[in-house]
């Protein structure tokens, strides 16, 4: 048998493993058959892996300490397929990414300075910087907290993320197509969308245009729903020059990502609880590996957020926010973000999440691979 040191680690409403970068496949183009291995993929249930089952759990952070100015740890993600021999690199989580800082911490990449420890983390998926700001307490990264987040069950230590220039992440512009709205063709009609590229790019869709409410809750939407919001979400990745759509589903099925967008109203949150609309500035609903996200992908609200403030898009008959501060309402709660501009650009956006590591060990894989690492070990 094969086995390679990781870490799983849960990052806001995310989970991943971890590995760093010397555990890797020495050879690149084998890291795709490595982490569907890890992984147990594709099999829906991953059973022989250590996947989820869901796209919330198929996930993976690379990491390295970097030598570049200013720079403390390089971070690759890669969201694995539960259904295809597929792992996308292409775009970021914001979940996971809220992990690596507490992880760097702990594997020594970065010292631990009492009581806050910044860690400053190039994701190299879309060559964006974020900077982690984790609690310390006698030199480890704190384990428990009481702050709460909607998603996670207990309460956890803050980690700050703040996501420095966000713009043009994957396409290298704010607005992939140049315009604030795009009529995509479907097989049912013309649909209007804004294309917005800011920590990930995100088609957005006005939930009352495809006859939907906006508050449904994952398990609400049906088959048929569901296609026609990936055929939405295939035609905006043809759009802004990802993939053909007929192959957006198969070739990069985690970017661009597909939100639904709704006025604040009243809804029953999945934990039950009453969400009121003065409470929240939009209503969101997220799409991840074409199933309805659980909560909120964290790039995702960060681009909903900058997206919110875009004169004449699909948001200007949605909202009209004058605050900074966005409140974004998913179904399992509400997630605040905060914007800083500066001279009418996005300086940063700066959100609030929990990590904690789960646990540490061996992964067993099925084949064998070429490791640099001294902890990988052919048994």
């Amino acid at each position: 048998m094969n086995r390679t040191l990781c870490v799983i680690m849960r990052g806001g409403t995310s989970k991943g493993i971890f590995f760093k970068h010397e555990d890797m496949p020495r050879d690149p183009s084998l890291w795709e058959d490595f982490l569907l291995d890890v992984m147990g993929s594709p099999d829906p249930r991953q059973i022989d892996g250590l996947g989820g089952a869901n796209s919330l759990t198929s996930k993976v952070a690379i990491i390295k300490k970097s030598d570049r100015p200013n720079i403390d740890i390089e971070y690759t993600f890669g969201q694995v397929s539960l259904t295809d021999e597929i792992v996308d690199f292409k775009g970021n989580c914001g979940n996971i990414s809220s992990a690596v800082g507490p992880y760097a911490i702990d594997a020594g990449f970065v010292k631990a300075v009492d009581p806050i420890t910044k860690v400053s983390i190039l994701n190299t998926n879309t060559n964006k910087v974020i900077v982690a700001e984790v609690e310390v307490e006698n030199g480890m990264v704190k384990q428990s907290g009481d702050v709460e987040i909607p998603g996670v069950p207990h309460p956890g230590s803050p980690v700050y993320l703040t996501f420095r220039e966000p713009e043009g992440s994957v396409t290298g512009k704010l607005l992939p197509t140049g315009n604030t709205i795009d009529k995509l063709n479907t097989s049912f009609g013309s649909v209007a969308t804004s294309i917005v590229d800011c920590a990930n790019p995100v088609v957005f869709v006005n939930a009352q245009e495809l006859g939907l409410k906006g508050c449904e809750l994952p398990d609400e939407f049906s088959d048929e729903q569901l296609a026609k919001l990936e055929e939405i979400r295939a035609a905006g990745a043809e759009r802004c020059g990802i993939a053909f759509k007929e192959e957006a589903t198969a070739k990069s099925p985690a970017v661009p990502k597909l939100a639904l967008v709704a006025s604040p109203m009243n809804y029953v949150d999945r934990m039950g609880i009453v969400r009121k609309k003065e409470d929240m500035d939009i209503v969101i609903r997220m799409m991840s590996m074409q199933k309805p996200h659980q909560s909120l992908a964290i790039t995702g609200a960060i681009c909903t957020a900058v997206a919110s403030k875009l004169p004449h898009s699909i948001f200007t008959h949605i909202v009209d926010i004058k605050s900074d501060k966005i409140r974004l309402a998913h179904p399992a709660g509400i997630m605040e973000t905060y914007i800083k501009y500066e001279q009418d650009r996005i300086k940063y956006v700066k959100v609030l999440r929990t990590a904690r590591k789960l646990m540490e060990g061996y992964v067993y894989t099925r084949h064998q691979y070429v490791i640099e690492g001294a902890e990988y070990e052919n048994i």
